[in-house]
């Protein structure tokens, strides 16, 4: 794949992304490294305070409680287990352990992660990272709140975001307004949907027709399918006539029989994905060729990757660069604003950092913000024709 020449550039070795990563962007006159006065100087104590939990990562001053599904089971606790190490790499990576993260376990479920949250703040947690599913951050959020403890939480789920409750994740509204703007500056004005029939295909038909009328353009129609439907659904479409764009968000198999059902009907579209589109099933699908997806830039992630799978013998999912940015995020901002580190102007810092997958920022909404390269596919696989930006 061709990356993006100016982030590969930047971070040119592996150690370079957690040494510089989580930077902020200096260029828009702001950041880490801006403050107003000299934050108080924090000093590890003698002996860390006891604390009744299990595995502690980092031994810095500060106390960051992590919540995690881990007794959740199934693929769930393998979720935990990866993003526990995906911290413990980060803090590897720090030149100066400033925080101290308490691993505790929410179950997945929303009554466990209040109680965990609960008792990580009367022991001292001045900030939470995860929980990573929305009832489990739900949970959390309450006791968070009434203690002024921010929560950096890893759903996608944005209806549980609010005061100092932040989702550091891949938010779908995201995709669709990044993948619709470029197909405008292309000169698409008439655009369809396909959307599966499911709370992910609501929000993200929501998403198109608010980023399509942004652009000026305007939505033919958008078609739900249910399994097995989506056929039906290309045949509603070729219907209503000429369209210039398909949005199929839905990745797996959805892509490839969109592809085949259009060419079926004689609908030339142009085919746009969502970062679900990200997977070397797409990258390697010569019946996607043309199609456009966004997504973060790779080049960080793939080091990253390498050097996951030679710490812990299996390779991350995807979501793990989230973790270690969270984890790198929380640290810098101790060590470079002290006693101010986990208040609401440092964590929503306007002008961004830069991490894993490029630059992003935390919103006074309680959502992020992520600067999203656009990829097409190609019959030798995928290559960036929009590069994510530098700043925002």
């Amino acid at each position: 794949m061709v990356e993006d020449d100016a982030v590969t550039q930047k971070f040119s070795l592996p150690r370079a992304a957690a040494l510089l990563g989580l930077l902020a962007l200096g260029a828009c006159g702001g950041g880490l490294g801006d403050t107003p006065s000299a934050p108080p100087v924090l000093t590890a104590p003698i002996a860390p305070p006891a604390v009744d939990a299990g595995e502690v990562i980092g031994e810095g001053a500060i106390t960051v409680a992590m919540l995690l599904p881990i007794s959740a089971g199934g693929s769930a606790s393998g979720l935990a287990e990866a993003f526990k190490n995906a911290a413990t790499l980060a803090m590897g990576d720090v030149e100066e352990d400033q925080i101290r993260i308490v691993v505790r376990d929410t179950g997945g479920d929303g009554e466990t992660a209040r109680a965990a949250a609960e008792t990580a703040i009367a022991d001292g947690a001045q900030a939470i990272l995860g929980p990573v599913f929305a009832p489990a951050v739900a949970g959390a959020s309450e006791p968070a709140r009434a203690a002024n403890v921010p929560v950096v939480a890893f759903s996608t789920d944005a209806s549980v975001t609010g005061r100092g409750v932040y989702l550091l994740s891949f938010l779908p509204r995201q995709d669709a307004k990044r993948i619709v703007a470029f197909a405008a500056r292309r000169g698409v004005r008439a655009f369809a949907g396909l959307v599966p029939e499911n709370g992910y295909g609501l929000l993200m038909e929501a998403a198109l027709r608010e980023a399509v009328s942004s652009t000026g353009g305007r939505v033919t129609t958008v078609e739900r399918y249910a399994p097995g439907g989506l056929d039906a659904a290309v045949a509603a479409i070729a219907a209503r006539g000429a369209v210039e764009a398909v949005f199929v968000p839905n990745g797996g198999d959805d892509p490839t029989a969109a592809a085949s059902a259009l060419r079926t009907r004689g609908i030339n579209a142009r085919l746009l994905g969502s970062g679900q589109w990200d997977t070397s099933a797409v990258a390697q699908n010569p019946a996607l060729s043309g199609a456009w997806f966004p997504g973060p830039s790779k080049g960080n992630f793939e080091a990253f990757a390498r050097r996951f799978e030679v710490a812990n013998g299996v390779a991350p999912p995807r979501t793990a660069s989230l973790v270690y940015d969270a984890t790198l995020l929380l640290n810098g901002l101790v060590a470079t604003r002290g006693a101010a580190a986990f208040r609401r102007q440092a964590l929503e810092n306007t002008d961004g950092y830069i991490g894993l997958d490029g630059i992003f920022r935390l919103t006074r909404d309680g959502l992020s913000e992520r600067g999203l390269a656009v990829y097409e596919v190609q019959n030798a696989g995928v290559r960036v024709i929009d590069p994510a930006p530098a700043q925002f």
